[in-house]
């Protein structure tokens, strides 16, 4: 099928819940569309947080700790609304050409950087304006999650998206260990220029080596199905409980760790986490495949709870190696929530949809809403963060908050699917082991 300019790839039929199909020729159009998909994602999420290095460059410009919170929370909160029309372009252009588009689009926030540091003037609303033009990285998850479930089969959709989201989450600890080498070595414009090249380099990879599928096309009505789905909301709200942790923390947790131990090696140790967070969420989606989700997510979250906790004792005694450990554990916990919580959404929607294809459809838009929503939660951390300073002079009443909300989280997820799935209330999801 021609596409006009785009000129890409469009393949008629696709079917990978037939085994034979799908071992004689999905597989490998499936792992090639995802291994790029995940360089261009990957790329979104480093320029969505560039920002959290980039505040403590900023050593010219007098601005509070809550304006510094403000600047690596906008990005955050643009992010999450991008990812609606994010959501739905795959779908109506083509996953493949949505890509190369999404991939283009980050130089905006890449140059517009560049401007901001290196006009010594820059007034603070114009970083702000030019922060949340970082969100354009933010909604990358949502167009790629939503590309990649059409491609696999419902059983090996779990570790699918948990690659795939793990390759782009990685990206939060590239920019914090490759921003501060470039800076040192050519200064802080670098920041921004050293992106340019790479993303033309991953925007032509996209061009030439991914595919459009016929069968993933869908109307936006079609799609906003989902929005009157009971099932959308509930993961929405989970989902802000894990994902909008990983991110919340990933931008906070060097503004946080230079205001409340400054003597500690920022630069060495605040990649380590989001590191962790995304190596360890393709771990989530395998023991959901294989305990079923609802019963990972409840434990993951009372970890959560523990985990805060535990940073929030650590603070007030000054133990920087609790601090550190106590972080470590959140964004542990965070990542395993990430892969469980995401590999229950597909699960849901092909159990509740009798057709496989409207089924994977339903999935996909759902994938792309829950994300939008669930990236709320790293706004909302960054400006808990933020009033918490701003009205008491630390970070104990946001960790007091996280923490509540943590235990809520543990509440829905037990009424909602793990007592239904234990209790078989619902044959359909017990069996999609949900």
């Amino acid at each position: 099928m021609d596409t006009g300019i785009w000129r890409s790839r469009w393949i008629a039929e696709w079917r990978p819940d037939d085994p034979a199909y799908w071992h004689g020729r999905g597989r490998k159009v499936a792992w090639r569309n995802l291994g790029l998909s995940i360089l261009v994602e990957h790329f979104g999420f480093a320029l969505w947080t560039v920002w959290s290095v980039v505040i403590l460059q900023l050593g010219d410009h007098a601005f509070s700790v809550n304006q510094l919170f403000w600047l690596v929370a906008i990005p955050n909160l643009v992010g999450a609304f991008l990812r609606i029309p994010y959501t739905f372009l795959p779908a109506r252009l083509g996953g493949a050409n949505f890509t190369v588009l999404s991939a283009l689009l980050l130089l905006i926030p890449a140059l517009l950087l560049v401007v901001a540091v290196s006009v010594p003037a820059t007034p603070y609303w114009m970083f702000v304006l030019i922060a949340a033009t970082a969100g354009l990285g933010g909604g990358n998850f949502a167009s790629s999650m939503a590309n990649i479930t059409n491609f696999f089969p419902a059983g090996k959709q779990g570790l699918a998206l948990g690659l795939n989201a793990a390759g782009g989450n990685i990206g939060v600890s590239s920019v914090q260990v490759i921003i501060p080498l470039v800076v040192g070595a050519f200064g802080l414009a670098a920041a921004g220029w050293v992106w340019v090249p790479l993303l033309v380099i991953a925007a032509l990879a996209a061009r030439w080596g991914m595919d459009n599928l016929s069968s993933a096309r869908a109307s936006a009505r079609e799609q906003l199905r989902v929005a009157r789905h009971r099932q959308t909301w509930l993961m929405s709200f989970l989902y802000i409980g894990t994902f909008g942790s990983f991110i919340g923390y990933s931008t906070a947790y060097p503004l946080l760790m230079h205001e409340e131990f400054p003597q500690a090696p920022v630069a060495a140790l605040a990649f380590l986490g989001p590191l962790l967070g995304s190596l360890v969420r393709p771990l989530g989606g395998w023991l959901a495949d294989r305990y079923g989700g609802a019963k990972v997510t409840f434990w993951n979250f009372a970890l959560m709870g523990g985990g805060v906790l535990a940073v929030w004792a650590a603070i007030d005694s000054a133990a920087f190696p609790a601090f550190f450990g106590a972080f470590m554990l959140l964004f542990l916990t965070s990542g395993v929530g990430n892969g469980s919580t995401y590999r229950m959404i597909p699960a849901i929607f092909t159990a509740t949809e009798q057709d496989p294809d409207r089924g994977r459809r339903a999935a996909s838009a759902a994938l792309g809403l829950v994300s939008a929503v669930g990236a709320l939660g790293g706004f909302f951390i960054n400006r808990a963060f933020g009033e918490s300073y701003a009205a008491l002079g630390g970070a104990g009443a946001a960790l007091a908050g996280f923490g509540v909300f943590y235990f809520v989280c543990c509440g829905v997820t037990w009424w909602c699917y793990l007592r239904t799935v234990l209790l078989r209330w619902r044959p359909s999801l017990a069996e999609a082991r949900v």
